[in-house]
């Protein structure tokens, strides 16, 4: 009998994300009110981007900088974090990329950052050279060349091409997300951002 009740506990925890990453993280809940402040932020340039409406801590996606030392999504906490997945085989993504060192030149700092991670998964030198080549110089280098973490996000129904933003709160909670990309050093972006950091 004991072993059905834990089996039933560990179904609900799976559903609603009791004790762990997932939904209905109660510890979420003012993740909620920021992104209810965001909501309104949501339009032109950014319009695609779909709001929190549950709260949600996200799972501690695992990458690796450039030097390759271990790094997770976690290393930002305390910091609203604009994370970002993108290829070089991705014409959007690379079309974007510019705007988001644009949006980490204006913003980045003790409050917030944008973590683009690149998941190409055969040439590790190929992104580094792209970053160089296009001059992207405010962007931290971050790769997962095992695209697990596009499979993390893909499990919570987050990840359903490239690129793939999330907006992420400073208890690592999910405030927003888009799926395809945006023009994020636009005025539009950038008073989304600023909803985010409570300005």
């Amino acid at each position: 009998m004991t072993g059905v009740f834990l089996a039933a506990l560990a179904g609900l925890a799976a559903v609603y994300g009791i004790g762990g990453t997932g939904r209905n993280d109660a510890a979420c809940g003012p993740a909620l009110d920021t992104a209810r402040r965001m909501a309104p932020f949501a339009r032109g340039d950014v319009a695609a981007v779909m709001v929190a409406t549950e709260s949600r801590r996200m799972p501690d996606l695992a990458f690796r900088d450039q030097d390759g030392t271990a790094r997770s999504l976690a290393d930002w906490r305390g910091r609203v974090v604009l994370f970002n997945l993108w290829a070089t085989w991705c014409v959007p993504c690379r079309k974007e990329m510019p705007s988001l060192d644009a949006l980490q030149a204006k913003l980045g700092g003790p409050g917030f950052a944008v973590v683009a991670v690149n998941v190409d998964t055969r040439d590790p030198d190929k992104p580094k050279s792209w970053f160089k080549d296009v001059g992207i110089s405010r962007l931290s280098y971050y790769a997962d060349p095992s695209a697990k973490v596009f499979q993390d996000l893909k499990a919570i129904g987050r990840a359903f091409g490239m690129p793939t933003t999330l907006v992420v709160d400073p208890a690592g909670c999910e405030l927003g997300y888009i799926a395809g990309p945006a023009e994020w050093a636009s005025p539009d972006a950038v008073k989304l951002v600023e909803a985010a950091l409570g300005k």
